[in-house]
């Protein structure tokens, strides 16, 4: 397809709702996740694995750990301009090197005889391993300076996500060629506290406040394979996050306690919207222009204000 990913984005097969837009707070759901959505790969197409960009540190641990698990037929690295510190991802340093929670294997040790000199013993510590990995490495080294400056990287993504995030949103507006409807002019679904459980991804939210944590929020539409029981009128809380389908997204526009009802605005189908039985709130903010440029509305602006105390 032309142009950039937000302007044509495709219903993908598979897909988890992570939350977070780093996985430093927690690599093992990260790679949880990565072989969760990867179990489903049928191999009946070639498949891309397109790599984050953390390289440092735990960062290449974690890539190493992926690279052993996907168990990939091409690795492609693309170096950075005038920066040495990454050894190439050989199959052999791959082998030998440890990841962030998988083993590398030990290189044999030997022990000279002192007698005859002539025999040797291997140590049979690191034996019965997995062999060495099979693939091709394809090393790209960029000629030109500037290249892969993280920084930058940081910033472009962030606006990246928020034209993803506007892109989903526009499926919600007419198909016809006229004016753009606000949010608050959308008609929600009404879902009851009791058909849907809830869990706050990236933070320990007290269960007092977390209707102020959901309202106004970006969430995941999730699918949690038990069934959601409510012993009292309250919503549903998770005590974990669970790794599970996530079938698309949404925004919580509301909140009504007392009918006790969840608003939520949502271009996902309804034969797919009857799935969903989890709300996944992560640290996904909806981007500013959608709350700060709602037409149409008379005085206060929802969810936007001016009167901020910046000390608490």
């Amino acid at each position: 397809f032309p142009g950039p990913p937000f302007t044509h984005q495709q219903t993908p097969r598979k897909m988890v709702y992570y939350g977070q837009t780093s996985c430093e707070q927690d690599t093992e759901r990260y790679l949880d996740v990565v072989k969760y959505v990867f179990s489903s790969y049928k191999k009946e197409v070639p498949l891309v694995i397109n790599t984050m960009g953390w390289v440092k540190g735990e960062g290449l641990l974690l890539l190493i750990d992926i690279i052993r698990l996907l168990s990939p037929s091409h690795v492609v690295q693309m170096d950075v301009y005038d920066w040495k510190a990454m050894a190439p991802l050989t199959p052999e340093h791959v082998h030998l090197t440890p990841g962030l929670y998988t083993k590398g294997k030990q290189q044999a040790k030997c022990k000279q005889m002192g007698m005859s000199g002539a025999e040797t013993w291997k140590s049979s510590e690191g034996e019965g391993d997995v062999s060495a990995p099979e693939y091709k490495l394809l090393y790209v080294h960029p000629e030109f300076p500037r290249a892969g400056v993280a920084g930058e990287a940081r910033v472009h993504s962030g606006i990246l996500r928020d034209m993803s995030i506007l892109g989903y949103l526009g499926q919600l507006q007419s198909p016809d060629i006229g004016a753009v409807l606000p949010l608050h002019s959308l008609v929600p679904y009404q879902v009851p506290f009791s058909a849907i459980a809830l869990r706050v991804i990236h933070t320990d939210v007290a269960p007092t406040n977390i209707m102020y944590a959901v309202n106004a929020s970006w969430v995941g539409l999730c699918r949690i394979p038990e069934e959601v029981r409510c012993q009292t009128d309250g919503p549903v809380l998770l005590t974990q996050t669970p790794v599970c389908d996530c079938l698309g997204f949404g925004i919580v526009r509301g909140v009504e306690m007392e009918k006790k009802l969840y608003h939520i605005l949502t271009p996902v189908p309804p034969e797919n919207l009857r799935l969903v039985n989890c709300l996944l709130l992560g640290n996904i903010a909806i981007p500013n222009c959608v709350l700060v440029g709602q037409q149409g509305v008379e005085g206060e602006i929802p969810y936007v204000t001016s009167d901020y105390n910046y000390s608490i």
